[in-house]
């Protein structure tokens, strides 16, 4: 195939800005196109539930650095509609058709609205995803409510109800699961960040989900009904039950995309229906599903900032030199999250273990680490307030070391004793949440996103 003269980028955020940057850094020096729905530069989305929130920082100063000028045509506030492999054109909202050499979706995902029938309409109601999200929202806690509800005790949950606790703020916290992060990290360090929650003043409501929201006269949030029948007094509710990937404008393109992200291969190659790789359709960031050596039969969708930067990097070399030189996308998946003063870190995907096991620290003592495996295997683990010890971890889970692993810590268990992690199971879906059904040509195995990003 001939040199690409065109390249497109949809998806003007951290995973596309850092794309458009390796494609110049790998000598490719056509014409270069960012098409992004916001009208905002790229920004980086990790301060917003943290120190946007918290006040520390406004929006201004999240956007993201410019490691070189890129030289590219910039169209934001310009969503994308459709796009025709065929033609080799990206469809505009406002009526333009953008053609392309290759293309990189990198569309991202969208914070999962609560319905409007109940209550999602009503003035108080929030979700955090973008820079205009944690404006209202840090508008409406500056005004001091009396009490904010936010609907999910996943990661970015847990981060709202931290900082509304720092405020000084009454909150409450509904979860459907029997503990916070359960869906990410298990029951069992779940109940430990059960105690995180419990200890910070956070009314937290397990095995609750919220049957509706009401409003005043004015449309204004005033309350909200629970499961469990009882009532919460509250003027602001932050909805963190999840996200949907940005693929609707792909419909009728004959990508293999569906609410759960866009299949592509390990060199980030999108997949038609019928399962083939595009040689001229790539996919990087949150958006992205695909296969890692690690985890076989799994399609993977990261949230996560290092993911969006790696995935990024390995497409824009793959755009310019993949048919001489193809990369593989295979970075050992990690996160972190602060909240109610404590740091966690996660390597690897402990949402594919069947055992767990504690190797270092207490539980109780907020500081420890935790070790996940499958089918005696070393496939992930979890530190709080033990970051540094990380490392070693990982290379044990990338060299494929069996669990339970035998580190021989000073601050380890005498008789480490692995335990079920206490998974939820599947149960029917939340209110605004459709059920995950795959396309035929799409494999239906698990979402690492949905575990790995704690949306819940």
């Amino acid at each position: 195939m001939k040199r690409p003269e065109r390249i497109v980028v949809v998806g003007a955020s951290l995973a596309g800005l850092r794309a458009a940057e390796a494609l110049r850094d790998q000598g490719f020096d056509g014409e270069l196109t960012l098409i992004g729905d916001e009208p905002h530069a790229p920004y980086d989305r990790p301060p917003l539930s943290k120190a946007v929130l918290s006040g520390w920082l406004s929006t201004d100063h999240t956007v993201l650095p410019r490691a070189r000028d890129i030289g590219a045509r910039w169209l934001l506030g310009t969503p994308a509609t459709g796009v025709d492999p065929h033609t080799r054109q990206v469809s505009l909202a406002d009526g333009r058709a953008v053609p392309y050499d290759r293309l990189l979706i990198a569309t991202g995902t969208r914070s999962r609205p609560w319905p409007e029938r109940q209550g999602g309409a009503l003035h108080g109601v929030h979700v955090l995803r973008t820079r205009d999200d944690a404006d209202r929202l840090r508008a409406a806690l500056a005004a001091a409510p009396g009490r904010v509800l936010v609907i999910g005790a996943g990661f970015t949950g847990g981060e709202v109800a931290s900082v509304c606790r720092d405020l000084g703020l009454d909150v409450t916290v509904t979860q459907r699961g029997d503990t916070p992060l359960g869906s990410a990290l298990g029951g069992v360090i779940g109940g430990a960040a059960a105690r995180w929650y419990r200890d910070a003043g956070v009314d937290l409501r397990l095995g609750t989900t919220v049957r509706t929201l009401e409003g005043d006269a004015h449309g204004a949030l005033r309350r909200a009904v629970l499961s469990d029948g009882s009532v919460v007094e509250a003027e602001v509710a932050v909805v963190a039950a999840g996200a949907l990937a940005n693929t609707e404008w792909l419909a009728g393109s004959g990508l293999a995309a569906d609410g759960r992200g866009v299949v592509c291969d390990e060199s980030c190659r999108a997949l038609a229906d019928d399962g083939t790789p595009l040689a001229d359709v790539f996919v990087a960031g949150d958006v992205a599903r695909w296969p890692h050596a690690l985890y076989p039969g799994q399609l993977l969708r990261l949230d996560h900032w290092d993911n969006a930067v790696a995935q990024a990097r390995t497409a824009a070399h793959n755009m310019v030199h993949g048919s001489r030189a193809p990369l593989a996308h295979r970075p050992l998946p990690a996160f972190w999250s602060n909240q109610f003063g404590i740091n966690l870190k996660c390597v690897g995907l402990p949402a594919l273990a069947d055992q767990v096991v504690l190797t270092q620290g207490s539980l109780d003592q907020r500081q420890f680490v935790a070790a996940y495996g499958r089918q005696g295997r070393l496939v992930a683990a979890v530190a709080v307030d033990s970051p540094r010890v990380l490392d070693g971890y990982a290379a044990l889970i990338e060299a494929g070391a069996p669990f339970p692993p035998v580190l021989n810590a000073t601050d380890g268990p005498d008789r480490p004793e692995p335990l079920d992690p206490a998974f939820p199971r599947p149960a029917d879906p939340a209110p605004g949440r459709p059920s995950a059904a795959a396309t035929p040509s799409v494999p239906s195995v698990p979402s690492a996103q949905a575990v790995l990003a704690g949306h819940e």
